[in-house]
């Protein structure tokens, strides 16, 4: 079955959060996604918050910049929230926007390198390895957890060119593909990945794909979905985002799942006028339609 959630768009300010988790929680959402944006929450913090407040929902983050993160901290982070709630959480990493991390200083000259290494040292570490390793980017001496995850832990990576998609599907668990792939990028992407695997020799199980799904409802539905493609550069490409009812949202849903998506995330537009509602109207009116 189709999982489904909703994000937590970051410029809310984080004491909203409490809310909009319980809610997702009440309402039977399958997930609730958080982004890790620079300079706004952070993304470990924030999830640990959500599981903390809620008992079932699954929490996502989408995604951790690598660059911004040493990798032996991450897994610590990481591991520690499997420990105390086994089986609700995801984590994704990704380059970090360029500019960012620019800012602070870290800017990777080959971001394709240090992710590569990042994901294998970090799935490495969550699987109780212990790993000494000299790379361009990600130095490891005699490292391993105390206590990692008690049955491993699947680690996702975020990707939108065909590079990094590859690079996915060599050495990690799943793919997060943002707002900008349609049905057929889905597809895409998952040809890529594949071939990604085959390459690498992975016969390991299935790859997870997760994907962002821009969503707006209510009267002024069209128009803010036509606003926020606008303001992101996706305006003309066709099958981005969705505007109208539950009915008219899940029959969205259903067509990214059957392109490959595992997950669907509606991304409520950045205009949103009710985020609490938004939830409310994700998990009440769209997850008893999604199959």
């Amino acid at each position: 079955m189709t999982a489904l959630g909703a994000l937590f768009r970051p410029q809310l300010p984080p004491e909203r959060l409490r809310v909009i988790a319980r809610l997702a929680d009440g309402t039977g959402l399958d997930e609730l996604w958080l982004w890790e944006d620079c300079f706004r929450e952070a993304g470990i913090s924030s999830a640990a918050a959500a599981l903390a407040w809620t008992e079932r929902v699954r929490i996502g983050v989408g995604l951790l910049p690598a660059p911004l993160r040493n990798v032996a901290l991450t897994a610590m982070e990481a591991a520690t929230l499997h420990r105390m709630f086994p089986g609700r959480v995801v984590l994704g990493v990704g380059h970090g926007v360029q500019d960012w991390m620019g800012q602070v200083g870290v800017r990777a000259a080959s971001p394709l390198t240090l992710l590569r290494e990042y994901t294998l040292a970090l799935r490495g570490l969550l699987n109780g390895e212990r790993l000494t390793s000299g790379g361009r980017y990600v130095t490891l001496d005699d490292v391993a957890l105390d206590w990692p995850p008690q049955s491993g832990a699947e680690v996702l990576v975020g990707g939108i060119g065909p590079h990094t998609l590859r690079l996915s599907g060599e050495v990690a668990d799943g793919t997060v593909l943002n707002e900008s792939f349609s049905p057929d990028g889905v597809r895409e992407a998952r040809r890529i990945i594949e071939e990604g695997r085959s390459a690498a020799g992975r016969d390991d199980g299935h790859h997870r794909i997760v994907v962002y799904l821009t969503t707006a409802t209510g009267p002024d539905a069209s128009a803010r979905l036509d606003r926020e493609l606008a303001a992101t550069g996706l305006t003309g490409t066709p099958g981005l985002g969705v505007a109208g009812d539950a009915a008219t949202v899940a029959e969205t849903v259903q067509r990214f799942a059957d392109a490959g998506a595992d997950t669907v995330v509606l991304l409520p537009t950045a205009d949103e006028p009710d985020p609490e509602g938004f939830v409310r109207f994700a998990g009440d009116a769209v997850r008893p339609l999604v199959k």
